[in-house]
């Protein structure tokens, strides 16, 4: 279930081993559509082939597996390249969190968490570790922006972006050429309190977002509407 991206050369290959089919089909859709190009594994075992046959920028990893731990996924990557890793946990003891980053792992999110907040953590590492994301940089027309940093410039100067805006923007250059059913766009974003944003709303932030980006909102040349259906980049 890999998106299309923008830059495809440029984007960070990104290995998740979660054995929940749910959260692994949300985490995989949620980090695709920030920019990664995911590999979603189930088990130990497959993860461990996996890695045999492909090197990784980055990994989300389960400690808890149906069949052995995250623990040997890591090491496996961490002996191949310097992949960093964040760790995925229920378990909220000391025990676990040392040990996983004794043997190499750079951070670790405890279940139940947020979006945003594994978002925020990946991209704290990827900073610390400097790896290609730092440099990936999408444009379109005179808007350039920095998928690491957060960052939307036009015409060389930086634009103030709500989260919500920003996300919606991200969320539409992310599958540029396609059309986005409003729908969709509704299933991905959310407010700064984490609630799903209505209908009438994403109008709203359309129009609010067009008239940041575009040269003539009236006319807009970077989001477009498509009648009847949704939007598209």
């Amino acid at each position: 279930m890999k998106q299309e991206a923008v830059c495809a050369d440029n984007m960070i290959k990104l290995l998740l081993v979660e054995d929940d089919e749910a959260i692994a089909a949300g985490l995989e859709y949620s980090l695709s559509q920030e920019g990664f190009d995911v590999t979603t594994c189930s088990d130990a075992a497959s993860a461990l082939n996996i890695i045999k046959a492909q090197d990784f920028d980055f990994a989300v990893i389960d400690i808890s597996l149906p069949d052995g731990n995250g623990f040997d996924v890591c090491k496996k990557l961490k002996e191949k390249r310097d992949t960093p890793v964040i760790f995925l946990t229920a378990r909220d003891d000391e025990g676990s969190v040392i040990m996983g980053l004794d043997i190499g792992a750079d951070d670790y999110v405890t279940k139940p968490f947020r979006l945003r907040e594994l978002h925020s953590r990946i991209r704290a590492v990827l900073r610390r570790t400097n790896k290609s994301m730092e440099e990936q940089i999408v444009s379109i027309g005179s808007l350039t922006v920095n998928l690491a940093e957060g960052k939307v410039k036009k015409n060389g100067r930086e634009l103030f972006l709500t989260a919500l805006e920003y996300r919606l923007l991200l969320t539409l250059i992310s599958n540029k050429g396609r059309v986005m059913t409003r729908e969709q766009l509704l299933q991905n974003i959310w407010d700064v309190s984490g609630d799903f944003v209505n209908d009438n709303t994403l109008t709203v932030y359309i129009k609010r977002l067009r008239k940041k980006i575009e040269d003539d909102p009236q006319n807009p040349a970077i989001i477009k509407t498509v009648r009847g259906v949704g939007y598209r980049v």
